[in-house]
Formats: C-alpha cells, sequence, structure tokens
C-alpha cells in the first residue's frame, strides 16, 4: 500500500489485519461447508439446495480472496496454515454429519447469521478509519444477507411442501 493509504489507516493498521484474517478464517470455513454440504446433501429439493450451496461456496471463496488481497495491500499475511482458522474463526464450522436437507439448511443459515453480525461489528469499528476496507466488508455483507434469505426461502419452500 503507498504512503497515503498507510497514512488513512495509521495506527489501526494491525487492528484491521486482525479483523481481516479473523473474516478470512470464517470465509474458508464457510466455503468448505458450503462446498461439502452441497456433496453430501440429500433429501427432497437436495437437487435445488445443492446448486445453491454451490453457487454460495464460490462467492464465499470469493470473498476470501478479497480478503487476503487486502490484507496484503495494508502490510500484513493472510492466513498461512488452515489449522489456524479453527484459531481464529468467530463463526466456527458446522460438520454436515446428518446430510438431511432440512439440517444442511439450518446449519448454514446460522453461518450466515453469524457472518452477518460479524461484518456488521466489522463495518461500525472501520467507519472512520479504513473507508477502503469498510467499502470491501461492505460488499461481502450484502452477499452475506442474500445467501441468508436465499438459504431461507429454500427452507421455507421445503417446509410448504412438506405441508401438502
Amino acid at each position: 500500500m503507498g504512503t497515503k493509504g498507510r497514512e488513512i489507516v495509521g495506527k489501526e493498521v494491525n487492528k484491521i489485519i486482525e479483523f481481516l484474517n479473523k473474516a478470512l478464517a470464517d470465509e474458508w470455513l464457510a466455503y468448505y461447508q458450503y462446498w461439502i454440504g452441497a456433496k453430501v446433501v440429500r433429501g427432497p429439493m437436495s437437487g435445488a439446495v445443492a446448486a445453491e450451496l454451490s453457487e454460495h461456496a464460490g462467492e464465499e471463496l470469493s470473498h476470501a480472496e478479497k480478503l487476503a488481497e487486502r490484507i496484503i495491500q495494508l502490510g500484513g499475511t493472510p492466513i498461512l496454515k488452515p489449522e489456524d482458522w479453527y484459531k481464529l474463526t468467530n463463526c466456527g464450522y458446522d460438520t454436515p454429519d446428518n446430510p438431511e436437507v432440512k439440517v444442511i439448511l439450518e446449519q448454514n443459515i446460522k453461518g450466515e447469521q453469524c457472518a452477518i453480525e460479524v461484518y456488521n461489528k466489522m463495518l461500525s469499528e472501520l467507519k472512520d478509519v479504513d473507508p477502503v476496507t469498510y467499502h470491501l466488508i461492505l460488499e461481502i455483507l450484502e452477499d452475506e444477507i442474500e445467501h441468508e434469505e436465499d438459504l431461507e426461502n429454500l427452507k421455507e419452500d421445503m417446509d410448504m411442501m412438506n405441508k401438502k
């Protein structure tokens, strides 16, 4: 990052890098949770759910890439070891031990709700500190809100099918 860019962020740079690495851990775990969930999901509407999970997995991977790029721009180092994802995560990882569609959807809805809370908190911390990172987090938050809505709609559709 250039001189003026560093000047804007100032003394908060290490705190911002820490926030971003924690978010990066969440995104990698979310990516894998979606990706593997799409592979193992079973039951009614599993095809539609698997397609949605696969799409979300790609978007979570894109978030991870953007976060890593921003960490590097700020002069930091993105998480280098996957085992550190569990040490830094805000939202954790729900293993899809039960491949039932409803369970998979609930696990991923919970993950999205956590991500929304984390990114919303980051926005309040970054608002007057780092406009570039603020904008990035806002874009990611918009995706996470959309993911939650997509998954809740699928769950609602499935619940309506079961009532018939």
